[in-house]
């Protein structure tokens, strides 16, 4: 293939960069500007680029569906507690309530532990939720997420 000449002038930084990159890749100036002029002109590159966006965009949009529907769950689920525990509890009497508050505490306590314990084996109590309800639902997710992870990873 026949070469055409060409002199450019770029700035100081541009070059002390291009010199680094052809002497780290051991290849010749010549061929990364003709490599990076070729990505520049192609008609593909946009294209590829601009899918590869929309791929992504399209990942984190499912993504961010997934987290909406949990966030509601936990919203109508704690909702609905809170309304039960207020319908079905009795008004604590005024000599009780010393004993009520430290009971109160210790109950907090255990719940904050219980809390630990599930958040560090690694398991969502809304997902297992969702699984119980619906698991033909928590397969396609899974399915899905594990599609992603491969997608990621190629």
């Amino acid at each position: 293939m026949s070469q055409y000449r060409l002199n450019l002038f770029i700035p100081h930084e541009h070059a002390k960069r291009l010199d680094e990159l052809a002497a780290k890749k051991g290849v010749s100036k010549s061929s990364i500007v003709a490599a990076a002029l070729a990505s520049w002109l192609s008609p593909d590159a946009g294209d590829q680029r601009e899918a590869a966006i929309a791929k992504r965009l399209d990942r984190l949009t499912r993504q961010f569906e997934r987290l909406e529907r949990d966030q509601n769950i936990e919203i109508e689920t704690l909702a609905l507690f809170v309304r039960y525990f207020l319908t079905v509890s009795t008004p604590v009497p005024e000599a009780h309530q010393e004993a009520a508050r430290a009971q109160g505490k210790a109950r907090f306590e255990q719940f904050v532990e219980q809390l630990g314990r599930h958040l560090m084996r690694g398991r969502s109590l809304v997902r297992e939720v969702v699984e119980e309800l619906n698991p033909d639902a928590a397969r396609q997710d899974g399915a899905a997420a594990l599609g992603e992870d491969q997608e990621r990873d190629s």
